[in-house]
């Protein structure tokens, strides 16, 4: 018989303030409500001291070290140990790593607690490319060794794994590749979406000029692209509107040096990293969004977006397509296609974008909502838990299929 609560342990590398900003918040405070689960989170501070704290689950949070590539290592080295020592400690019984790099690490936790007569469940989450995305974010040093290695971490922590979270076709069908028998769940990222069904348009879409692009700045989104797009544009009222985080810091830079090159400078503005509201703000005077995206596993803004009544102009990759109707709620160009996305754009000043947007709301206050978001853990676990105890019963005492 199980206790009364199921001890669930998140293996992660994101990074989390405390307190929680807005909209983690109120992601663990859905979360918390699936009464018969006791999460616990682990993952990076913000800074070089480590924090433990409890704010709707209970999180333990590793130093974060000053770069990426130590940050990777020591989610390798000190991660194992942690996740292990809270696993024990709490009869972990559900494992959930975030991607398969974390499920490595998860997969390591499930051999060693097997000494000690525990049997915890293994989840992986797919959000993404895992096997490409990184290459195309940032230039990475020996990046054959380093393909290698990670595809060895993928692997060990798919043989190990007992069920799949993924959020687009895409992501299923890789996951599919490397685990062909294991039961998936799909369901998209979490977007707190009542922030953007509750915020009013400032500007009516058919009379909107501006052109918005949510996301962080990589080579990956493709923005070079879109700013090469644009400057074909033959709409001299358009702004585009270049909303999200300078991750990448070099890209950025070259960035604003190609709006001088192509002398649009003017009309292109860098608003950087905002809040959920301050975003909806962005889409609620916006005429189309757009996301050039090289590779993407889902890309949530296209939901965000439409649940204002904007259209989406989409890069035909990875999960958007699963959201954007061509000429019903948006349009979707070729990945890298400078002169289909200029099209698009143009197409976007001379199409019925009310109608469009009247479609993209519809849709995607069905797609996606905070309670589906949680309803799909649910049914995440109870897989993980079922297949678990199916696979340890004795074949004469399986189901027959």
């Amino acid at each position: 018989m199980r206790p009364s609560k199921t001890s669930v342990c998140w293996i992660s590398s994101a990074r989390y303030t405390h307190p929680l900003d807005a909209m983690t918040a109120r992601k663990w405070q859905l979360m918390a409500a699936l009464s018969d689960y006791d999460i616990r989170v682990v993952g990076f501070s913000t800074s070089l001291r480590p924090r433990r704290f409890t704010e709707h689950v209970n999180f333990t949070l590793l130093p974060q070290p000053p770069t990426a590539p130590l940050r990777y290592l020591s989610i390798f080295l000190l991660g194992p140990l942690l996740v292990a020592y809270l696993a024990l400690r709490h009869h972990a019984e559900i494992l959930v790593a975030q991607s398969p790099f974390e499920g490595a690490i998860g997969a390591a936790v499930k051999r060693f607690a097997r000494i000690f007569g525990q049997r915890p469940r293994l989840i992986i989450e797919n959000h993404n490319n895992f096997e490409e995305d990184l290459f195309l974010q940032r230039r990475i040093p020996l990046q054959s060794l380093y393909r290698r290695l990670m595809l060895l971490a993928a692997r060990f922590a798919f043989r190990h794994a007992d069920a799949l979270r993924v959020i687009s076709s895409s992501t299923a069908e890789r996951a599919r590749h490397y685990a062909p028998d294991l039961p998936q769940a799909r369901f998209m990222t979490f977007s707190d979406t009542d922030v953007f069904q509750q915020a009013e348009r400032r500007v009516a879409v058919e009379a909107a000029s501006d052109i918005v692009y949510a996301g962080v700045l990589i080579p990956r989104k493709g923005v070079h692209q879109l700013l090469n797009a644009f400057a074909a544009l033959d709409q001299p009222q358009a702004q585009l509107r270049l909303v999200g985080h300078a991750e990448n810091a070099d890209y950025a830079a070259s960035l604003r040096q190609q709006t001088e090159q192509l002398g649009i400078s003017d009309r292109v503005h860098f608003h950087g990293a905002v809040s959920q509201v301050e975003l909806a703000d962005y889409f609620a005077a916006a005429r189309v969004m757009v996301l050039p995206s090289l590779s993407e596993g889902l890309g949530r803004v296209v939901v965000e977006a439409m649940l204002l009544g904007t259209p989406v102009i989409g890069s035909r990759v990875g999960g958007i397509p699963d959201m954007i109707e061509p000429g019903v709620t948006g349009w979707l160009v070729e990945a890298g296609d400078e002169a289909g996305l200029a099209a698009a754009l143009n197409d976007a000043f001379q199409a019925d974008v009310k109608s469009m947007g009247v479609k993209a709301r519809a849709f995607a206050g069905e797609f996606f909502s905070p309670r589906s978001y949680v309803a799909g853990y649910q049914e995440l676990f109870e897989l993980a838990l079922r297949r678990a105890d199916d696979a340890s019963r004795p074949a004469a005492q399986k189901p027959t299929p």
